[in-house]
């Protein structure tokens, strides 16, 4: 038995973060990064909240990788304001916080709005929030429904000024979201229509949008595709391209998106068994999506080959690093870390719907392909 279920409401197209102002909101509590109050981009939602005259207080201390402390101290300014709704802008790191602070509040009714200022992460549709743990150098994926939102604003003029580096190590993510989803133990037909639908946008918009940043059209597309992904794997979950990048990213601080471009390839050669002789299930659904990109050779293994091919080549377009070494982390260091990460790795809640079940030095293995990139 299969289950799909859709809690969030979307509201997209251009300026329609304007739809606050005609939200009931009454009192709020605004969360966001430090950068999205100097730069003035708060305003597109504190103006709203003054049009409404309604009480609200900014949380501004959300930082890359949010950390436990980071969420106590949202959460203590959510109990002292005691708010009816919750209002997260910005990427990721914001969205997850607060998610986590409105999951800590259970004891409050609460409403959640999430308004991405990236096209990357799909947290303003899903029940994930990733939260760093500093003192073990890693990452905690909590999954739980009531952290899903239950308003998601995709107004694409937020990231007309995204740096091209964070749009393609975002945009990536959401490739990575789309072809992990697709070879979930719990992908359904309602997640795979997502994932195909929002792949095909992705892989053929990305570099668009990242050659030039301007494309108000080719912004909006990118920004519906990455909520899609976010729908697509709200459903099915993820695999080991996450759980590796979890890990990864605890312990060297690298942008996460950027980290799922550089192990994608070769989690997908692990999954699809492609240099063994059996073929396994995975081959043959990465050999699916791969024809919804017009990829597609005489067999699966040759048209996965293909996939390979092309998305190293993608990701060399969107210049992103093959090497640990270009990603200015230490060799011996990082082969020091590489049974640890890998530990935690197999630990992860992503890991348990990888369509392969896999052992510590397989995972210890892959790790060790960003040595060479090879």
């Amino acid at each position: 038995m299969n289950k799909f279920s859709m809690k969030t409401e979307i509201i997209s197209g251009n300026n329609s973060i304007s739809e606050l102002s005609n939200m009931p909101i009454k009192n709020a509590l605004v969360v966001c990064d430090p950068f999205m109050v100097k730069s003035g981009k708060i305003s597109a939602v504190t103006d709203a909240l003054d049009k409404l005259d309604v009480k609200y207080d900014i949380f501004s201390e959300v930082v890359p990788d949010p950390s436990i402390d980071v969420v106590s101290g949202g959460l203590f300014k959510g109990i002292s304001l005691k708010p009816d709704t919750i209002i997260a802008l910005g990427g990721g790191s914001a969205m997850d916080t607060a998610k986590v602070i409105k999951h800590l509040m259970d004891n409050i009714e609460i409403k959640l709005i999430c308004i991405p200022s990236t096209s990357g992460t799909g947290s303003e549709v899903t029940s994930f929030a990733v939260i760093s743990d500093p003192s073990v150098n890693g990452k905690y994926a909590l999954v739980d429904e009531d952290m899903i939102p239950d308003i998601a604003i995709l107004d694409p003029s937020l990231t007309m000024s995204v740096p091209a580096t964070i749009t393609a190590d975002t945009g990536m993510d959401v490739i990575t979201h789309d072809l992990e989803a697709y070879v979930s133990l719990n992908s359904t037909s309602f997640t795979d229509a997502l994932a195909e639908k929002s792949i095909r946008i992705v892989w053929n918009e990305l570099p668009k949008v990242v050659k030039n940043g301007n494309d108000v059209e080719a912004r909006k597309v990118v920004h519906d595709a990455s909520c899609m992904a976010g729908m697509a794997f709200s459903g099915a979950s993820l695999g080991i391209c996450h759980s590796l990048a979890h890990a990864l990213g605890g312990r060297f601080h690298k942008a996460h998106g950027r980290l799922n471009a550089m192990l994608l390839p070769y989690v997908i050669q692990y999954n699809s068994g492609i240099d063994g002789s059996e073929e396994t299930e995975a081959l043959h659904r990465y050999a699916q999506i791969a024809r919804v990109l017009n990829i597609s050779s005489y067999t699966d293994r040759s048209t996965v080959n293909l996939l390979i091919g092309n998305l190293k080549r993608l990701t060399d377009q969107l210049s992103i690093p093959k090497t640990i070494a270009q990603l200015g982390i230490d060799e011996n260091e990082y082969k020091s870390a590489v049974p640890d990460m890998a530990k935690a790795a197999l630990k992860d809640r992503c890991t348990v719907t990888n369509p392969v079940v896999p052992t510590q030095e397989d995972l210890e293995n892959i790790y060790l392909k960003l040595v060479k990139g090879s």
